[in-house]
């Protein structure tokens, strides 16, 4: 979160201030951890309008709003323009989830050429009105608070929630999974049995779910900040022997689009071609 957004978090309160939630291209899964807060859920509608949220409710209140909650990524030119005009009526935008914050796993197509999917999937693609890239909302409007997963962690949601009300920046850990993992106790997949994991990579927030029944994070909560995914795929390639499929399909997955993910396995489909 930058400076500017812990002051806008910071701004005097309003009794009851307006929240919007917003979906875009995604599964809904985000929201649905927004549902699945139930009691929480009942002392937040104590405290704010939740004017806008059809995932929840037919109830439809006109912004200006307090505070929007976005999920999903822009795949059409109509979700460009209503990125625009929710963004003008939002004092702060939150983004939640990995489709919102690096495009989701539909932006596998940003590798791809999407007009050649949608003529072997449908059977009339002149129909098919898309965008040939997935992209994350900050790739169109000023976002001031990211919250990643795929889904949320329904605690983190909360815990921002908290903090716009109580006028305080969230606390939100930026350490990897591996931190995670320490914390619950886990043994380490990767030295321990020789598995691929993304965990040095990778936000936390989902409690080392994976690691703890043996299996390596894929990567759902998207980069840690400043990951170093070269290091971590010299090592699966050196240590471990992970050939080019293994490493493509960590690296792409649901957070394919994320900068750091995408620049590293652009890098294994470059080395593929200079060795051919």
């Amino acid at each position: 979160m930058t400076g500017s957004t812990e002051r806008r978090f910071n701004h005097p309160m309003k009794k009851m201030p307006k929240l919007a939630v917003w979906k875009f291209t995604s599964c809904d899964g985000c929201q649905l951890s927004l549902l699945d807060c139930e009691d929480e859920l009942l002392l937040l509608a104590e405290q704010i309008d939740i004017a806008y949220f059809m995932e929840a409710s037919s109830r439809q209140i006109d912004g200006p709003y307090d505070l929007s909650i976005v999920e999903g990524s822009i795949t059409t030119t109509d979700e460009a323009e209503r990125i625009q005009q929710i963004r003008q009526q939002s004092q702060i935008l939150i983004t939640i989830g990995a489709c919102a914050s690096s495009g989701g796993i539909q932006a596998l197509r940003n590798f791809a050429d999407v007009k050649e999917f949608t003529s072997l999937i449908y059977a009339k693609p002149e129909y098919i009105a898309t965008l040939k890239t997935s992209s994350a909302i900050s790739d169109h409007v000023q976002v001031d608070f990211v919250l990643q997963g795929c889904p949320i962690n329904k605690t983190q949601l909360l815990e921002v929630l908290s903090a716009y009300l109580n006028q305080r920046k969230p606390q939100i850990p930026a350490h990897s999974v591996c931190m995670e993992c320490k914390l619950r106790g886990n043994i380490c997949v990767m030295v321990a049995h020789g598995t691929p994991c993304m965990g040095p990579v990778t936000h936390a927030g989902c409690g080392a779910i994976c690691p703890a029944y043996n299996r390596g994070c894929y990567g759902c909560f998207g980069p840690k900040e400043n990951p170093n995914s070269a290091s971590l795929s010299h090592w699966w390639q050196t240590e471990l022997g992970s050939d080019k499929a293994t490493l493509l399909e960590n690296f792409r997955n649901m957070n394919a689009a994320a900068p750091a993910f995408a620049t590293q396995s652009l890098k294994f489909i470059e080395a593929d071609h200079e060795k051919k």
